[in-house]
Order: C-alpha cells, then structure tokens, then sequence
C-alpha cells in the first residue's frame, strides 16, 4: 500500500535538504583548515563547483537510473503530492554530491581541476546511483535474494556504506593514482609535516558537519510519520563516543579530536534507526579510534598521502558502520532487530568493491586522457593555475 505523503512530509524532507546542503559548507571549511594556506581559495571553489557539477549530473542521469524517475515525462511529478518529490531529488542529490566532496579531501593540493571535475560528473551520475539503487530502490533483485537466503536485506538507513563507505574507498583510488604531494615524504624515508593552515577552520568545518548530520540522519526517514527520535539520540551518542576515543587515543590532538564525531557520526549512519543508545556509543568509540590508527598507519608507514585522511574516516568507520548495524542492531545486543550480520558484511564489501571498480576505471582513464596531477612547480606555487590566476587578477 502506498504511503500518503501530505504538504508537511515536503517540508520536512526540503529542511532535511538544507541542512545536508549545509553540510556542503562543513566540507568546504574542514578542508580549507587543513590545506595549506596556498590552496584555501582552490578548496573552496573545488567544494562549490563539485556541488553544482553534481545537481546537474544527478537530475539528468543518476537519479533516473537510482529511482526510475525522469522530471520530463509528465508535469505530474512537478506538482503531485505538493512537489514531494522535486524536493526528494533535492535531498537525495545532497548525499550524492558528498562523494565529491568526500573525494576532495582525500586529493587536495596536487589534483588538476578539470577532471576532478569530469570524475564527479561521472560518478555521481553513473557510479554512485548503481549501487544507490541497488540499496534504497530494490534494484537486480538483490535486496529479495538477501531477504529470501537471510532473512533479512542489507540496511543502511542513512549510508554509512551507500554514502561515505563508497566516497572514502573511490578518495582511496584517486590518491594512489595520484601519488603523494610535492616534498611530502624525502627519497631517504623521511616524512615532512604539512600541518593545518588553521584549525579554527577545521574546527569549524567539523561542527557545520556535525551540527548538519542530524539532518543527514533523522531525515533520512523521508516523512514525518517515519521520524524516530533514537536516531537523533543514537547520532548523539555516536559523535561524543567518536570525540572522546579520538581524544584519548589521538593524545589531544586537536585535528584528531574535531574528526572524532565525524567519524562516530559516518559510522552510526547505517544502523542509526536500529540500535540501542549503548550501541551507537560502542560504535562510535571503535570508529574514533579506529580512524587515529588508520589515519596514522596510512600516513607514516604506508605513505598513502590522503590529506584529509578521507579514507579512514569514509572508507573505513563506514564499512564498519555498515557491519556495526548488524552486531548492534540485533535484539540480543538491545537492538531492534531485522538485521543480519551475514548481509551487512555482504553489502559493505559489495558497496566497496563497486566503488573500487568504478574509481579505477573513471579515474584510470582520465589519469591517461587528462592527466590527474598537476607539475611540482604547480604544487609549489598554489594548487590548479587556472584559479590561481582568477584569484592572483582579483588582487590585482
């Protein structure tokens, strides 16, 4: 039976909209405040521009092959139900265009603009509606053969995997083709620090975010008879766990200690709607810590140069936040149960394997058409030229 929707489930889905649209901001500054002070007005255009590359590619493309719907076909779906689903596509093209913008960090100050540019274009518009689809529209049968073989589907309420899994694994992807930054490790093996440019910025890109998840989540419901206020408390619960493991393990920190609720929060995504308070704070305390170890590891033994540290934050807290809904989601743990642990592991391996695939193909090629990496001598003087130069005449 088809749910009513009323004019009141529109406004509560458009402010659901806004406040991820804001999170957009959040990107921006978290990023502004750990590049270089070079590379600040290039962060900023970077995040903006991905943005709107991103509406554009999703009205046309990802959201037709995500949901089956077109906003040319009939003039009904611009008025039925009060618009409801206009601002549905609004709300949906915001988590979209976090993969960007998740990707941005990841590659900052060593990645030529324009095809940054066309790699978002592509993966907003094919990579991340495919696997999209799959999860919240029932697409291949997949999600029947998980129920049928499982007894349950894979969930993921708010994309822990659909969303930040796919953006930190496709970051993880473009960094290694990239390679790492000019003078950022010494052919002797040491390693040179390239410390924030500010951390009031980062910190408060860190709070715009935070603030903007419970947007990001309790909206997730899509309706105002959906809404659940465990998920609000479970988002809370998530964000002070992610902090404090931060805190303690990141040793104060206070880069560490800002990404801490944020990967609290990446992690509680999946399982937000399911889990006990208790169970989101557990899952919050293994995402902070586990993002100071990955983060650290990566950087100064593997010499995987990911700025941001997006694919530990993304890549990893939310695949363990896709199997986290299925430890703590079940009944015997205070959940609510209807989960399997079989299927989060199935579908978070799935949501990466498609992110890994889709990254090298879309980057691979564009690395060998375009080029991804800007020269040294780019790198020294200030991220991609041709912003360089707009700001450099605006001086002027």
């Amino acid at each position: 039976m088809e749910q009513l929707v009323t004019a009141n489930d529109t406004l509560f889905v458009l402010l659901g909209a806004i406040m991820v649209l804001a999170m957009h901001a959040g990107f921006a500054f978290l990023e502004v405040g750990t590049v270089r002070s070079k590379n600040q007005v290039n962060a900023l255009v970077k995040i903006l521009v991905d943005f709107c590359v991103s509406t554009i590619a999703y009205f046309f493309i990802g959201y037709s092959i995500a949901y089956g719907v077109t906003f040319f076909s009939s003039a009904e779906v611009l008025s039925a139900k009060s618009g409801f689903e206009l601002v549905k596509f609004f709300f949906l093209l915001t988590f979209a265009a976090a993969i960007p913008a998740i990707i941005s960090g990841g590659i900052a100050e060593r990645a030529k603009f324009n095809p940054q540019v066309a790699a978002t274009f592509l993966i907003v518009g094919l990579v991340y509606p495919f696997f999209e689809g799959i999860v919240w529209n029932g697409h291949y049968g997949i999600q029947d053969w998980f129920a049928i073989q499982f007894g349950a589907g894979f969930h993921d309420f708010a994309g822990s995997v659909v969303v930040h899994a796919m953006g930190g694994w496709l970051a993880l992807v473009a960094v290694i083709l990239l390679g790492s930054r000019h003078g950022r490790y010494g052919k002797d093996g040491k390693i040179y620090v390239h410390p924030p440019s500010s951390i009031p910025f980062l910190a408060l890109g860190a709070w715009i975010l935070t603030v903007g998840w419970f947007g990001f989540n309790v909206m997730s419901a899509q309706s105002i008879e959906g809404i659940s206020g465990l998920v609000a408390v479970n988002s809370l619960m998530a964000l002070v766990g992610g902090t404090l493991a931060a805190l303690f393990f990141g040793k104060n920190d206070p880069g560490f200690v800002h990404n801490g609720p944020l990967a609290g929060l990446v992690a509680v995504c999946a399982g937000s709607d399911i889990m006990h308070p208790l169970g989101a704070l557990a899952t919050g305390l293994i995402a902070g810590g586990l993002f100071v170890w990955a983060f650290t590891y990566t950087q100064n033994r593997l010499k995987v140069d990911d700025v941001l540290g997006v694919w530990p934050l993304h890549g990893l807290c939310g695949a363990w936040g896709g199997i986290a809904a299925g430890i703590f989601g079940c009944q015997a743990l205070g959940g609510m149960g209807g989960v399997s642990l079989a299927v989060q592991a199935i579908g978070t391996l799935m949501g990466i394997s498609v992110a890994l695939i889709g990254g090298f193909v879309i980057y691979g090629g564009l690395k060998k058409t375009m080029g991804l990496r800007m020269s040294d001598e780019e790198q020294y003087d200030g991220a991609d030229l041709s912003i360089h130069k707009i700001s450099a005449t605006a001086e002027d």
